[in-house]
Formats: C-alpha cells, sequence, structure tokens
C-alpha cells in the first residue's frame, strides 16, 4: 500500500470539496460543543447536588409572642416546650444532628446575608429575629417524614426544607441538559448526513480513477481508504473547535454558576472537561468513520 498515493488522494479529495468539507467540520464542531456542553451540566448538576445534600438543614421555627400563625395562638413558646421539643426531635427517626438557634444566633446570621442592604439591616432589631432548631437528616432525600414527625407539635411555627428552595433551580438544570443533548443529537445525525453526501460527492468526481483501480485489483479498503481519512480529518478538526468552545463555555459559565450556587466543591473541575473533550473527539471521529464508510460502501456496490 503506498502511503504517497493515499495522502495524496485525501489531499484532493479535501480540495474538490472545500465548501462541503468546511460545513462538516463546522457542523461535527457545533454538535460535539452541545454534546459536550450537555455532558458538562450534568456533571455540574451532580456536583451542585451532592455539595447541598450535605449543606441544606430542617429549619424548625418556634413560635414568638403575637406570632400571626394560627398554630402559635398569639404566644411564644415556653422554655419547657423548648426542651421536650429538642427531646422529640433527637428521637425521631432519620434525624442525624440539631442545633438550636438562639435571637441572637439568628440576628448574626441575618447580619450576615443581607450586608449589602443596610436599611433593612437598621429596621431589623434582635427581638424580631424568631428562635429555630436547624435539623441535619442522615438521608437528605427522605426529609418529608422527618418534616411530618415535626409539624404540629407544642411551640412549632413553621418547619421548612432548604432543599425546597434549591429544587427549581435544580428542575431548571435538568431541563437545560436534556435541551443541549436533544439538539447534540439532531446536529450529529446532520453531521453524518452532510460526511455522507461529501464523500458520496468526492467518490463521483473519481469514479474514473475508482474504476481502474478496481480494474488492476486493488482491494475495497484501498479505494476506500483515502474517503475514510477525509472524514477523520473533518472529525478531527471539529473536534478542536468543539474542545475550545467547551473550554471557552467552561471558563466563561460554568466557574460562575459554580461560584454562585456553591464553594470550590461545587465547581467543575478541568479534569471533568478533559474527559469530555476526548469523549466528544472520539464520537466525532468514529461518526465521521462510519458514515464515510457506509456511504462508500454503498456507492461501490452501484
Amino acid at each position: 500500500m503506498r502511503a504517497n498515493f493515499i495522502f495524496s488522494e485525501v489531499w484532493i479529495g479535501l480540495r474538490r470539496n472545500l465548501t462541503m468539507t468546511i460545513a462538516v467540520v463546522i457542523t461535527v464542531a457545533v454538535g460535539m460543543a452541545m454534546l459536550g456542553v450537555g455532558l458538562m451540566i450534568n456533571a455540574q448538576v451532580g456536583l451542585i447536588r451532592g455539595y447541598w445534600d450535605d449543606k441544606v438543614e430542617v429549619s424548625v421555627f418556634l413560635c414568638t409572642k403575637g406570632s400571626a400563625v394560627q398554630a402559635c395562638n398569639g404566644k411564644a413558646i415556653t422554655q419547657a416546650q423548648t426542651t421536650k421539643l429538642q427531646e422529640h426531635i433527637k428521637g425521631t427517626p432519620g434525624v442525624k444532628e440539631v442545633f438550636y438557634e438562639d435571637q441572637a444566633a439568628a440576628y448574626e446570621n441575618f447580619q450576615k446575608a443581607f450586608a449589602s442592604n443596610k436599611p433593612l439591616l437598621s429596621a431589623t432589631k434582635v427581638e424580631d429575629m424568631p428562635t429555630s432548631f436547624r435539623v441535619k437528616v442522615a438521608d437528605p432525600s427522605n426529609y418529608q417524614s422527618v418534616i411530618q414527625a415535626i409539624q404540629g407539635q407544642p411551640g412549632v411555627s413553621q418547619v421548612t426544607d432548604q432543599k425546597q428552595l434549591v429544587g427549581p433551580f435544580f428542575q431548571m438544570l435538568d431541563k437545560l441538559a436534556y435541551y443541549a443533548l436533544a439538539v447534540a443529537i439532531i446536529l450529529v445525525l446532520a453531521a453524518a448526513l452532510l460526511i455522507g453526501n461529501t464523500v458520496r460527492l468526492s467518490a463521483f468526481n473519481r469514479r474514473r480513477e475508482t474504476g481502474i483501480m478496481r480494474l488492476v485489483g486493488a482491494s475495497n479498503l484501498y479505494i476506500q481508504l483515502p474517503f475514510i481519512m477525509e472524514g477523520v480529518i473533518a472529525g478531527l478538526i471539529g473536534g478542536v473547535f468543539a474542545a475550545v468552545m467547551l473550554i471557552v463555555t467552561k471558563v466563561l459559565l460554568f466557574e460562575e454558576l459554580g461560584s454562585f450556587v456553591g464553594g470550590p466543591q461545587a465547581q467543575l473541575g478541568w479534569d471533568a472537561v478533559a474527559q469530555t473533550i476526548t469523549f466528544t473527539m472520539i464520537i466525532g471521529v468514529v461518526i465521521c468513520v462510519l458514515a464515510s464508510f457506509v456511504t462508500l460502501r454503498r456507492y461501490l456496490r452501484v
């Protein structure tokens, strides 16, 4: 097998179908970038879920004097009720830890959370803060039983789960990931069709040379190899452009997203990005090779 002849045929094919080759490269690049973004969103959502599963708590707010909540009846919880409630929470199955937060601690946390809102801080006093219990559950996905066991107890004003606050955000990320993967699948199919048409045109333009090669006894692999290599080159170039887009997306989008909804533990690492780039480049090249092989095989049978 003469390598010089193979490479010269590859160069001729790419040059004759330059516009179609550029279209294939762009389609592969966009398709693989969308596929990579979908995979990176899935990985990011998994990191954020793990971060918040460890952080979210069940907050049990206690009745204060003059509370408008019907269960409190305008009365503050007594010390005896507070002690009894704490023992009840500790004895509830599924409860891992219980922390009591008095008004001073609640006001300090309030100041940290709304440090930028000076008018609100000046209008709020320590007496306005409700006391509460912060409850950590052993299984973050099974907090409903803990909430049901605490609700309705004497002196309890309201029971909330912080996970409910971030739930809609997770649902939005899940929908975004599914949308990105669906668009990526459509673009991958479009890329496969474009590659097939490119190979078909290239084979048609060189049908005389191909016919002579078959007459002199050249094998199918020897005839097909230049066309398959054209697809591989287009797939690799498209994969490189997709890798650049994924790196830019990681820097501009995922780093901001991770720092906004969590700490360094929720940041998507470069190792995950490298795995995604490797996977998408392999997928891009495999699709190009398969599309070239199938299309050319049909053409040779004609």
